[in-house]
């Protein structure tokens, strides 16, 4: 097992992302934010969900993700006559060997961009609840795993509402975190016209790492050394949400996983075998938000659930000893806890 003693894995690590994290910056520029939330995302083993106006480049953004690692992508077009079975596939008699045949549909790929998912009908939607939580398809009574890495990144506009149907609060739950892009700043827009106004630049994107290389990060990521106090803090953040007198749902306990899983991936990006609150902070919009529902009073009010996300990381105490950020000992050893195994 390799450990922190020689530091390879989180070097190797922080090495390909930053190759995987370039390569898409060249592609969407002046947003690196948000790319860095895609990785995030990718290395916790989570789903991406994009949300924000017609052309700010969601799509540009999911297949500049998937084009940066070498591994099998399928798009999936969500229309309001797409079938589950397009996405999961069918089960086909075949003359010949007097049997059926199994054919996969296009969750069978490592990324799968699934573009206007608010598209499809309520029924297509439910044929990714048990692919986007169990890597798994069920046809027929026979289960197929999902190939690893396995991420789905889909996107949606929020303002368009003639021939979309909202997706369901257990769709929702399962997208680790959404994002919006929004619009450029002026001087990224202006650098825009001029790389994207001749060329398209995802012609010329190469692959930058491999998938068998994603999936050994994702293992490294998974040993990330996280302390009971920023569980517990996880926690408390999480269970907030479920009492908020401007909330009628609150986060599930999946959102407390998927948090702590993408804390992990950012202090792993961060170059840190140990996960701090800033980790928690910084993801906690990202992650929860889309998953809230506001009261009917506090959508008069105009609260949106980022605000509400907001008030309770300014009411939830941080851990003690974590008033600043990058607190540590020696090589990298939190000051507030005890000091984490050496490993990864």
């Amino acid at each position: 097992m390799t450990t922190y003693d020689d530091r390879a894995s989180l070097t190797d690590l922080t090495a390909t992302a930053e190759r995987v994290r370039s390569s898409v910056e060249g592609v969407i520029e002046g947003k690196p934010e948000v790319v860095r939330l895609s990785l995030t995302v990718l290395l916790a083993e989570g789903h991406l969900l994009i949300e924000d106006v017609p052309g700010v480049g969601k799509t540009m953004l999911a297949k500049a993700l998937a084009r940066s690692i070498d591994c099998s992508v399928r798009r999936i077009q969500f229309t309001p006559d797409l079938l589950p079975s397009d996405i999961t596939g069918v089960s086909i008699w075949d003359q010949q060997r007097r049997d059926f045949e199994f054919k996969p549909g296009a969750i069978f790929a490592q990324i799968v961009i699934g573009d206007e998912i608010n598209r499809a009908s309520p029924k297509t939607q439910s044929a990714l609840l048990e692919s986007l939580e169990e890597r798994q398809v069920t046809i027929d009574g026979q289960t197929y795993e999902l190939p690893s890495p396995f991420m789905v990144v889909a996107t949606q506009n929020p303002v368009e509402m003639e021939g979309t149907y909202p997706l369901p609060e257990a769709q929702r739950d399962r997208f680790m975190a959404r994002v919006s892009i929004g619009y450029p700043s002026a001087e990224a827009e202006l650098q825009m016209l001029d790389v994207h106004g001749s060329v398209n630049p995802l012609d010329d994107l190469q692959p930058v790492a491999h998938a068998h290389d994603i999936v050994k990060l994702i293992d490294a990521v998974r040993t990330v050394y996280v302390a009971d106090a920023i569980r517990r803090y996880a926690v408390d953040l999480v269970a907030a949400t479920r009492t908020h007198p401007d909330l009628r749902l609150g986060a599930s306990p999946r959102a407390t996983l998927h948090l702590l899983r993408a804390a992990k991936a950012a202090a792993a990006l961060g170059g840190r075998d140990y996960a701090l609150p800033d980790d928690v902070q910084a993801l906690a919009v990202a992650v929860l938000a889309h998953r809230l529902l506001p009261t009917a009073q506090a959508q008069l009010n105009r609260r949106t659930a980022e605000q509400v996300v907001e008030e309770i990381l300014q009411r939830t105490p941080v851990p003690a000893g974590h008033q600043q950020s990058g607190l540590s000992t020696g090589r990298g050893a939190p000051a507030y806890d005890q000091q984490p195994p050496r490993r990864l």
